[in-house]
C-alpha cells in the first residue's frame, strides 16, 4: 500500500468541502502551505536584501544565503513540526479542512519570522 497524495495544485485549490481525515494527507497540506509561505517571505526578503546590497562587494551574494534558508529551515524543521500538528490533529479526531491546513502551515511560517526578528533585535 503506497501513499499517494493529492497534487499540489489540488493543495492550492483549498477546497472547503473536501476532508482531510488521515495522517499522511494532513501532514503532507501543511508542510506544503509551510513551504509555500517560507518560500515566498524568504524570496521577499531576498529581493530586499538584493536591492539594498547591489553594489557591495561581497553583500550582493547574502541574497542566496536567505533563499537557501528559505528552504532548507521548512525541509528539516517544517517536516517535524507539520508532522507534529498533524499529529495533534488526528490523535484528537478532529476534521481537518484544507483551510486549516493553509492556516497552520502559514502559522507557522509567522512563527519562524517572529522569533527571527526578536533574535535580531537581542543582538543591537
Amino acid at each position: 500500500m503506497a501513499l499517494e497524495f493529492p497534487p499540489i495544485k489540488d493543495v492550492l485549490k483549498l477546497d472547503t468541502s473536501l476532508k482531510i481525515d488521515n495522517f499522511p494527507e494532513m501532514w503532507y497540506q501543511i508542510f506544503l502551505w509551510f513551504l509555500f509561505s517560507s518560500f515566498l517571505v524568504h524570496a521577499l526578503a531576498a529581493t530586499v536584501a538584493l536591492w539594498s546590497l547591489r553594489r557591495h562587494k561581497v553583500g550582493r551574494f547574502y541574497p542566496v544565503l536567505i533563499m537557501a534558508m528559505g528552504v532548507i529551515g521548512p525541509i528539516t524543521g517544517g517536516i517535524i513540526t507539520s508532522a507534529v500538528i498533524a499529529g495533534l490533529f488526528k490523535t484528537t479526531n478532529i476534521e481537518m479542512y484544507p483551510l486549516w491546513a493553509f492556516v497552520c502551515g502559514w502559522g507557522q511560517t509567522v512563527v519562524v519570522v517572529f522569533i527571527s526578528f526578536s533574535r535580531m533585535l537581542a543582538t543591537l
